[in-house]
């Protein structure tokens, strides 16, 4: 039976604004995750806010949609709202804990995200806080005690919320160097102790949730447009403060993707699947390699859109491409032109109809056998450089037993498809990757409704879509699973 390298780093994936929890700990800023309430369901959380009038609101945060707060308001905490990033699953009390499970677990990778305004509270601040910086420290010291190798994202939906305020988030070009100062410190900081870093997670969110992947609360194409390409910038400079002070780290970027399938073997919908495959790959061509391409050049033309280059910004992001791609897959889409012929629930991604040879939960998430095999094949083939899955999981309403069991079936069978399509895209194709992180390795809230009754991890956490619980931890079926798969390195899925 095949294997995965000896080499393969086997791990679990966090957000800090999801787990880590101790929001007003250590001199913390507040992050614009911060403000952000929870939903319910497939309600969406929605975004608090205050005018100079002393008038009180909110705004619910869209997929796709444009999001807008009032011109003379600004997002901030109110009274009589829970906040799920405040607490969520408290990695800040709990990480020696945590880690020590991981460790358990054979993990020899953890990605986490640093939040940016622990370091530099208000994003624009001229030092960085001590407090925070010792917090990460102490973590990635008890990382290195068991083996575990941290992938660190950089910018994982936690902007400064001061920079949303005073700047409009990523909109503003001076946000690129209130960034290139917090990496320079990071770097410099956790020299030796951090190899792999990614710079903005699910870099395409800027495209489709501005406000949660760059900080924006006044919202248009143009705006979508200025954001996105300060953050191609940003994370050139990222890679040229790495490759010409720190030789040994590796940069890489992590894109949001899902293999899309036309539904019908009618042209029409096959060129809609090509267009949207080209909407999500706009973002890693410019990342990958170093330009923006024509496809895109073009719309922007067409919506009368103007990139705000600047003298020099093509040729940076022409020399400093991402070391590596990494990327979220949950499953795949399927779309039509044939939208009144079938049926159009049950599927997570808008604009996306159910495919009928795949069975979906109560999230519309659904399990696809040779989703991965298939994107790494795609990405493989079109950027030729290493990869590596950092996302990948299932949500579902865990049922933890009397005796404190958590009988996830569900979750291994799950797992189990995705890692033999992996393995067969590491030993039929060759395709080179690096290592696979699932998704919220241990419970934590989701970060479009901030429920925690879609769970994900290994470990069970003790708390509710209230905030209420103990917080206490406990290991599911999976996690014994999980432990036996990377023991035999990929090999024992039974």
């Amino acid at each position: 039976m095949a294997k995965f390298p000896k080499t393969f780093l086997w791990g679990g994936a966090t957000a800090a604004n999801q787990y880590e929890g101790g929001y007003a700990e250590g001199g913390k800023g507040l992050s614009t995750s911060d403000v952000m309430t929870n939903g319910e369901h497939t309600i969406p959380r929605r975004i608090t806010w205050k005018k100079k009038d002393g008038t009180e609101g909110y705004t619910a945060s869209t997929f796709g949609g444009y999001f807008n707060i009032p011109e003379d308001a600004e997002p901030c905490l109110l009274d009589g709202y829970y906040y799920p990033s405040h607490t969520a699953t408290d990695f800040y009390g709990h990480y020696k804990e945590d880690i020590a499970l991981m460790a358990e677990m054979g993990f020899r990778c953890f990605r986490m995200s640093i939040q940016w305004p622990r370091i530099y509270p208000n994003g624009d601040d001229e030092q960085p806080s001590e407090e925070g910086l010792q917090f990460y420290d102490n973590v990635f010291d008890e990382c290195k005690k068991y083996g575990i190798e941290p992938l660190v994202t950089l910018s994982h939906y936690e902007t400064p919320l001061g920079l949303s305020i005073k700047y409009n988030g990523w909109a503003d070009r001076r946000v690129i160097d209130f960034f290139v100062r917090y990496i320079k410190t990071v770097f410099k900081r956790y020299d030796g102790k951090v190899k792999y870093y990614l710079t903005f997670n699910e870099i395409n969110a800027i495209g489709m949730m501005p406000y949660m992947g760059g900080g924006v609360i006044h919202d248009s194409d143009q705006v979508r447009a200025d954001a996105g390409h300060h953050q191609f910038l940003a994370s050139a400079l990222t890679v040229k403060e790495a490759h010409e002070n720190y030789p040994d780290l590796k940069i890489g970027m992590m894109l949001a993707y899902q293999p899309v399938y036309g539904y019908t073997a009618d042209p029409k919908d096959q060129l809609l699947a090509l267009k949207r495959m080209d909407e999500t790959c706009f973002y890693s061509d410019v990342q990958m390699l170093g330009r923006y391409p024509n496809y895109v050049l073009e719309e922007y033309a067409r919506k009368g859109i103007k990139l705000p280059f600047e003298e020099g910004d093509l040729e940076l992001l022409k020399e400093y491409p991402c070391d590596f791609l990494s990327f979220s897959c949950y499953g795949s889409q399927t779309v039509t032109t044939h939208e009144d012929a079938i049926e159009g629930s049950g599927n997570m991604f808008p604009g996306s109809v159910k495919n009928p040879y795949l069975q979906t939960n109560a999230w519309g998430w659904a399990t696809d056998p040779e989703v991965l095999r298939i994107a790494l094949n795609q990405l493989f083939n079109r950027y030729h450089k290493p990869l590596w899955v950092v996302e990948n999981g299932i949500g579902w309403a865990d049922v933890k037993e009397e005796d404190g069991s958590v009988h996830d079936t569900y979750r291994i069978d799950y797992l189990r498809e995705n890692i033999k399509s992996m393995r067969d895209a590491v030993n039929l194709d060759g395709i080179p990757l690096m290592g696979y992180t699932m998704w919220g390795c241990i419970d934590l809230v989701s970060a479009g409704t901030g429920e925690m009754r879609k769970r994900y991890g290994f470990v069970y956490v003790d708390r509710d879509d209230k905030g209420e619980g103990t917080l206490a931890r406990s290991r599911k079926d999976s996690f014994f699973w999980y432990k036996k798969c990377i023991a035999s390195d990929g090999e024992d899925l039974d």
